[in-house]
């Protein structure tokens, strides 16, 4: 990991790595995720109070198959150490599917607006995401503030049917701090601050988007409360190599797959699939 990177996610909130994933790996993770996969089945809707959803699925620890040795390896996990500056562990990974022309929305907000009400007192946490297909304008990628993380947390208050930012302060922000599109290729990772406020707009292409996203918690702020997601668990990293040498595609033992209505931070309308 390179020193500069470290120093562009404390000024910006975020880096990318290009093709963090090779087109390889990028093929095992599909056929994990994809057809007739057994964490689909775990699937619920979230409505962006415009007509339209994302599919998703959420699940707390890692496991030993394929999306767990993507989770866990050091070019994932490990960089995340290096940019919160110590030991992490899995908060958890989602699979979010924007499907083409009927892909929702996601509001301004800050992933710690939600965290925070979990009892982590320190936003020292955040989420690499793993573009499973191109990411642009077209298909709904992020769009983030940049060096927004430094505003410290915003208060989240009901915007529409979903939980976001205050939508004046956010107004504010934005006539200080550029708005970034972060357009990635298939097999791209973006790896952001949980105090990073970004948003995403409606998937209005013929094309897809999903997108694999793992979050992770300093070890050191264990949360004081129990809740929806895990306590301090010891990550087991594994080398790079793991993703393709992992013999089991897909293994839901130990995972933990959330109920949506066990959520009662993010406050988005949901309707299990």
């Amino acid at each position: 990991m390179a020193t500069y990177n470290k120093h562009q996610f404390d000024r910006d909130g975020y880096i990318v790595i290009k093709s963090l994933l090779s087109g390889e790996e990028l093929s095992r993770l599909r056929s994990s995720l994809e057809g007739d996969s057994e964490i689909l089945k775990y699937s619920y809707g979230v409505n962006d109070g415009h007509g339209r959803s994302c599919r998703m699925c959420l699940w707390n620890h890692p496991g030993k198959d394929i999306t767990g040795m993507v989770s866990r390896c050091e070019k994932v996990a490990g960089t995340m150490e290096h940019l919160l500056g110590g030991e992490v562990y899995h908060y958890h990974t989602k699979l979010m599917m924007k499907e083409a022309h009927t892909g929702g929305s996601f509001v301004w907000h800050q992933d710690y607006g939600y965290w925070y009400l979990n009892g982590c007192l320190f936003p020292d946490m955040g989420t690499a995401f793993i573009a499973i297909d191109k990411c642009d304008e077209e298909n709904g990628c992020l769009k983030v503030l940049k060096g927004s993380h430094r505003l410290g947390r915003i208060d989240h208050i009901r915007v529409g049917s979903q939980t976001g930012a205050n939508v004046e302060r956010v107004k504010m922000v934005e006539k200080v701090l550029p708005t970034v599109r972060v357009e990635l290729e298939a097999g791209d990772g973006l790896f952001f601050h949980c105090n990073l406020l970004h948003c995403s707009d409606q998937n209005c292409s013929d094309r897809r988007r999903w997108a694999f996203l793992i979050a992770y918690n300093r070890a050191s702020n264990n949360p004081v409360t129990k809740h929806h997601h895990p306590m301090y668990t010891p990550l087991v990293k594994v080398p790079d190599s793991a993703i393709l040498e992992c013999k089991s595609l897909t293994d839901l033992n130990g995972k933990d797959f959330m109920n949506p209505y066990d959520d009662h931070t993010v406050g988005n309308t949901t309707s299990l699939t």
